[in-house]
Parts: C-alpha cells; sequence; structure tokens
C-alpha cells in the first residue's frame, strides 16, 4: 500500500556560527558544546513536537496535532530559544576552561523556520523518514535573506501555510512581513519573529512569583506527563475546561498571543472568576490575579508552577499568596475551597494527559545527541579533557 499523506507543522531548528566554530575551536569540547545546546533545544520542542532526525547542525522535528493551539505553538519556539540562552549563559558562567571552544561557544546561535503542509512517512534503511514537497520546502527555507531584516540575529521564519494553520493574526503579533523565491516552488509567503529582540524583551521582564515561602497555601500534584503537556492543559481554554468545574472559559487575549494581561472568565452559572495574567513564564510558571464574583472581595493571587518529578512526570505547585491581614481569613477560606476543587478535578487531568503521553511514547523517535553534562556539575579547568 502507497503511505497515507499526513497534515504536519514541520520545524528546524538550526545552530548559526556551526562551521565557523568547528573550524576554529577544539573538537571534543566543541562537540561537547554542540551536543548540550540542542539537546536543551529539542527537550524544550517536545511536546508539541516529535524528533524526526538530526541534521548535522540542525534537529528537524514535527507535529500531525492538528488542533494545536497558535499561541501555544510560537510559546514553543521562543521557549526553546530562551531556553539556550539561558543554558548559554550559565554554562559560560560554570566553565572556567579557556580552550578556544568555551571562549567561542558565545558565537553560537540558533534560527527556526515553521511550515504547514503535508508529508508521507517511508522506511529508508531501517527508520522512519518524512518526504513530500512541504518537507523539502521548509528545508529550502533554510536559506534565506531573512539576515537583512533582523541584522543578523537570531529568529523564527513562518512560512504563510503555518500562520494560516495555526489562526493568528500576524500584524497583530508584530511579525514582520518577507518573501523568498524558491527554485521550482516559487515566491514564497513569511513572516519573521525578532527572536533576539523577544529574548531580551523576556530576560529584562520583572518576575511575579508566589513562592512556596511567599504563600499561604501550596497545594501540590504529581502527573505521569511532561511540563509542556500539562502546561498545555492549564492555559488553553478549550483543554482546561475538559478537566477543570467551569461552565465555560472565554480567553481576552488581545492580540491574539496568550500572555501577560490575558483575562480568563470562567463561568460558573450567572458568575463569574476573573482571572488575570501576572507573569507568564512557559513551561515554568504563571501568576494569575483572580478576581471573585463576592462584593467586596480581595484579588486572590496564585502561582501554578510545574517542576521536574522523576522519570519525565511533572510536579505541579498551586501557591496562593499571603494575603493583607485585614483579609486572611477570606483568602484562607477561599483557598481551602480552591484546594478541595483542584483536588477532585485533578483526577480528570491526569487521566487525560497521561493517556495522552503514553500514546506518543509508543511512537518512534531518534535517540538525543550524547553530552558529557560536563558543566553541570562543576566548571571545567582549562587543559581539562573530557573523560
Amino acid at each position: 500500500m502507497l503511505p497515507k499523506a499526513e497534515a504536519a507543522y514541520f520545524a528546524i531548528a538550526d545552530i548559526s556560527g556551526y562551521t565557523n566554530f568547528l573550524a576554529a575551536v577544539e573538537l571534543d569540547h566543541a562537540q561537547d558544546i554542540i551536543a548540550d545546546f540542542m539537546d536543551t533545544v529539542v527537550k524544550a520542542l517536545r511536546p508539541p513536537f516529535r524528533l524526526a532526525k538530526f541534521e548535522g547542525d540542525a534537529a528537524f522535528v514535527y507535529t500531525t496535532d492538528a488542533t494545536i493551539d497558535g499561541s501555544l505553538l510560537q510559546d514553543a519556539i521562543e521557549g526553546a530559544y530562551f531556553k539556550f540562552r539561558r543554558r548559554l549563559r550559565n554554562v559560560r558562567q560554570a566553565s572556567a576552561c579557556e580552550c578556544q571552544a568555551c571562549v567561542a561557544m558565545g558565537d553560537l546561535d540558533f534560527k527556526f523556520v515553521v511550515h504547514h503542509g503535508e508529508m508521507v512517512k517511508q522506511r529508508m534503511g531501517g527508520r522512519e523518514e518524512l518526504a513530500g514537497r512541504d518537507v523539502i520546502l521548509v528545508h529550502r527555507l533554510l536559506k534565506n535573506t531573512v539576515n537583512e531584516k533582523v541584522g543578523g540575529g537570531a529568529y523564527a521564519l513562518y512560512s504563510d501555510a503555518a500562520i494560516r494553520a495555526m489562526g493568528v493574526d500576524p500584524v497583530a503579533q508584530g511579525l514582520i512581513a518577507h518573501h523568498e523565491t524558491i527554485d521550482i516552488i516559487g515566491d514564497v509567503t513569511l513572516w519573521v519573529r525578532d527572536l533576539e529582540a523577544a529574548w531580551r524583551q523576556d530576560d529584562a521582564r520583572v518576575r511575579n512569583e508566589v513562592t512556596r515561602g511567599d504563600a499561604c497555601a501550596t497545594f501540590a500534584f504529581d502527573i505521569a506527563a511532561p511540563r509542556q503537556t500539562v502546561w498545555e492543559h492549564l492555559t488553553v481554554p478549550g483543554q482546561w475546561q475538559k478537566w477543570w468545574d467551569a461552565d465555560d472559559i472565554t480567553e481576552d487575549s488581545g492580540k491574539g498571543r496568550r500572555g501577560v494581561g490575558t483575562r480568563n472568565h470562567c463561568l460558573h452559572g450567572k458568575a463569574a472568576n476573573v482571572e488575570e495574567t501576572l507573569d507568564w513564564r512557559p513551561v515554568d510558571y504563571l501568576t494569575v490575579s483572580i478576581a471573585l464574583p463576592v462584593p467586596g472581595a480581595p484579588r486572590i493571587v496564585v502561582t501554578r508552577a510545574l517542576l521536574d518529578g522523576p522519570n519525565g512526570t511533572t510536579h505541579l505547585e498551586v501557591r496562593i499568596a499571603k494575603p493583607k491581614p485585614k483579609d486572611k481569613a477570606f483568602v484562607e477560606g477561599a483557598a481551602a475551597k480552591y484546594g478541595e476543587r483542584m483536588s477532585q478535578a485533578i483526577a480528570g487531568l491526569r487521566s487525560m494527559v497521561e493517556g495522552k503521553q503514553a500514546a506518543l511514547g509508543a511512537a518512534e523517535e531518534p535517540a538525543l545527541k550524547h553530552s558529557s553534562g560536563r558543566f553541570l556539575a562543576e566548571p571545567v579547568k582549562s587543559g581539562a579533557r573530557q573523560a
């Protein structure tokens, strides 16, 4: 039988400066650095994406999830880049090695190309390969003239097909229109996100997280699913409503991009709780201010934090901020009721995401590149060699 065509989002995470880096530095440390950064980015992309294969200085990923939320997909791309930048900063601070590779690692960067189209899966050389016109197109888009618009910095390049499939308004979200002419394929309309500018904005943002020490109550749950999956079901209204006890959840995110300032109306009969997002850090935590439909009630500030648990599980903590003394009795009473509702609803969330993860885990996927993890425990001394 001929392979069946499937609709999919394709993305390529490509290391900028790879060739010059390898040509000028010691290979043992250089390969470890590359593997470390690629590991960071690929782990941040999946889910929603799955790894198709590594292609030298790039990772080719895809998802056939036709219902994926457009805001969530953009968060996955930008979040992967932000994690790379944090990892780069941490590695440079942790390493005392003065070899050329460790000194020059700051010249490395990433660019992302995202497209939506059709593909077929076929077995080649004993493993699964993706094929089709759109698979060719997303690879061709790596060779482009985008740097003329973003000054040589990091970027995410979305095809117009991907933008339309996501259902987002690129102009309202501040994406830059771009065009490329591809051999045989012809003119392609594209949209660019300046990731360097996005990173500077995210890194400078003042954080508003309720820590355990700041909380008057904390409710904790362990869920056998990755953080990205749990995050989706906590933040995308259509997924959230499937397990939470609201009659309806409507979202007002202004430009169509979820984040700081987004307001969610959780309807319970004729009354509504209104949650305004104060801080947004996918897939680590979000902080919201909740206005209850009670005259004179104080706003309640809550952080929902996701932490890594053992064996790919997620530890969810719901932390309720300490109130002013005059509001203590009301907030503690509301927190107790909220904890009861959350405990009852979490069983439904577990059944949804744990079953989904089991299905995804059965699919074939290449192993990540090997990294010795030499930056994780202690700095590397100048002249040291990896084991």
